[in-house]
């Protein structure tokens, strides 16, 4: 096994499924490949994930990949632990994540076990800073609805 499929396989299994199955997450998604049938390449990647290949690149540089398989040739090939990954990093920015803290985590998610607490605790983070923003758009959308409504009512007349 090599480097970058042991830190797959291990953020696969304290990341996404640390007791057998996050029963908090979203269900597996199904891969293109079964596991060990052969690496993506970096445009599959960029298919199947929406995201740039100057972005993989940059994620690499900075940390937040773990260390991406190369082929004989020197391509990039990324396994499904690195689809999952990338996924959960998709997640990551969608709740505003700052980039320094994504780096953070993956730094404590490639330490092991030891790093739970901190692991919680960045996640607890930005889990209150999501439920902020929620509070933040729900009142928004409350100013919209009046708004809409009152266009509609004043329509009428």
């Amino acid at each position: 096994m090599t480097v970058t499929q042991t830190t797959a396989v291990t953020i696969e299994n304290t990341e996404e499924a640390p007791t057998g199955a996050d029963l908090c997450s979203a269900p597996p998604r199904r891969h293109p490949r079964p596991d060990g049938q052969g690496g993506y390449t970096i445009s599959e990647v960029v298919a199947l994930t929406g995201l740039t290949a100057h972005t993989l690149r940059w994620y690499e540089r900075i940390g937040l990949m773990p260390h991406v398989d190369r082929s004989h040739t020197g391509q990039r090939r990324y396994t499904n632990g690195d689809l999952d990954w990338l996924d959960l990093v998709g997640k990551l920015r969608l709740t505003g994540m700052p980039v320094a803290d994504m780096v953070r985590y993956a730094e404590l998610v490639r330490e092991g076990e030891s790093t739970y607490g901190e692991r919680y605790a960045l996640l607890e983070a930005t889990r209150r800073d999501v439920l902020t923003r929620i509070a933040e758009l729900r009142d928004t959308l409350a100013v919209l609805d009046r708004k809409i409504s009152f266009y509609a009512d004043a329509g009428r007349h």
